[in-house]
């Protein structure tokens, strides 16, 4: 499987990491699912309201998640992952982001040296309950 996404997502998840910086940011994909993979149509930030822990933990609002679900009824389109960034670490995930994956969702992961985002690299939980790195591609605009 893999995760398409529409043009000015990956720019949006950036923006979104690199105005947050030294701490995490989150975020909502909204899009569909097929049996091809993940088809991102918008990433939408959400409060991270982890207050303790916001240098290397994101907790999602649930508020901004509800809105957000609600929004969608009836469109077509649902929530089929969350993103967020790793403050000076690699793109790579935690065993925090494995405690709290969704089983169906796509992860991409927003690594951020020094305040630019350096590299974006997408997770989904496999058959084995780990991730497994997924296809990042740009639809054609």
């Amino acid at each position: 499987m893999h995760c398409t996404y529409a043009p000015g997502c990956v720019e949006t998840m950036r923006r979104a990491a690199e105005q947050a910086y030294p701490l995490e940011t989150c975020g909502l994909l909204i899009g569909t699912l097929s049996a091809e993979g993940w088809a991102v149509r918008e990433a939408r930030p959400v409060a991270n309201l982890n207050t303790e822990r916001a240098a290397d933990r994101f907790q999602l609002d649930p508020d901004g998640y509800r809105r957000i679900d609600h929004e969608l009824r009836g469109s077509g389109r649902e929530i089929i992952g969350v993103y967020h960034s790793h403050p000076d670490c690699p793109a790579k995930p935690s065993p925090t982001d494995l405690e709290s994956a969704w089983d169906g969702f796509v992860y991409p992961i927003i690594s951020v040296h020094q305040g630019r985002a350096t590299d974006v690299r997408c997770w989904a939980l496999g058959a084995d309950e780990r991730f497994c790195q997924v296809t990042l591609l740009q639809e054609n605009a």
